[in-house]
C-alpha cells in the first residue's frame, strides 16, 4: 500500500501544474454542461493514463530511437495545438452558451483534442519516460504496479475533481469573464504550439 500511495502523490504533483490538458478540462467545464464535462475529463482520463502506462513501461525509447516519429509528433501536436489556441481566442461566450446542452458539440473533435494534447507532445513523453522510468527502474515487479496504480488514480481523482469544481463556480462568472478565461487559455495553448513547432523546426536545422 505505501507504493500506490507514493504514486498517487507523485501523480498528483505531476498532473496538478497547469498545462495543456488541465486547460482543456477547465475550459470544457466552463463551455459546456456538466454530464459532457465529466466525458470529456474521462476521455482526458483515458488518454492520460495510457500515456503514463506507456512511458513507465518505457516508450520514450521509441522515440529516442526514432527521431522522424519525434518530428511528425512535434509538428503534428504543434500543429493541432495552434488551432486549438487560436480557436479559444475567437471564441465568444454569452449567458445563453454556458452550459446550453443544444450548443453544438462533436464528440470526435473532443477526443482528437484529447489525444493530441496528451500524446502528440514528444517532450511530455520524454519527460514522463525519464521520471516514471525511474520510478521503474526502483521498483521492480508488484511495487511497480502498485506505483503505477496509484499514478492512474490521481489522475481519476484530479480531472474529476477539476471538473467538478469549475462546474460548480462557473455560474458565478458572467459572459465577459468566461471569454476572457477561454482567451488566456488559448494564449497558454499557443505558447506550447510555439513550443514544438520551434523544436520541429530547430531539428530541421
Amino acid at each position: 500500500m505505501f507504493n500506490l500511495l507514493k504514486g498517487l502523490l507523485f501523480g498528483l504533483a505531476y498532473v496538478a501544474p497547469i498545462g495543456m490538458q488541465n486547460l482543456y478540462v477547465i475550459n470544457t467545464a466552463l463551455d459546456q454542461p456538466r454530464h459532457r464535462a465529466y466525458l470529456i475529463a474521462g476521455i482526458v482520463i483515458f488518454f492520460d493514463i495510457s500515456l503514463s502506462l506507456a512511458c513507465f513501461f518505457g516508450v520514450g525509447q521509441l522515440l529516442a530511437t526514432v527521431p522522424l516519429l519525434k518530428l511528425l509528433l512535434w509538428a503534428g501536436g504543434g500543429s493541432f495545438i495552434t488551432v486549438l489556441g487560436i480557436q479559444l481566442i475567437r471564441s465568444t461566450t454569452t449567458p445563453l452558451d454556458v452550459g446550453n446542452p443544444h450548443k453544438t458539440f462533436h464528440y470526435r473533435a473532443a477526443i482528437l483534442a484529447a489525444f493530441s494534447i496528451a500524446w502528440l507532445n514528444p517532450q511530455a513523453i520524454l519527460d514522463g519516460t525519464m521520471l516514471l522510468g525511474a520510478f521503474r527502474a526502483s521498483l521492480p515487479g508488484v511495487k511497480g504496479d502498485l506505483f503505477v496504480s496509484g499514478v492512474a488514480i490521481s489522475s481519476f481523482l484530479w480531472f474529476t475533481s477539476l471538473t467538478t469544481i469549475v462546474s460548480l463556480l462557473k455560474s458565478q462568472l458572467n459572459a465577459k469573464v468566461l471569454t476572457w478565461i477561454n482567451r488566456v487559455c488559448g494564449v497558454v495553448m499557443l505558447g506550447y504550439a510555439v513550443k514544438l513547432l520551434s523544436q520541429f523546426i530547430g531539428a530541421l536545422l
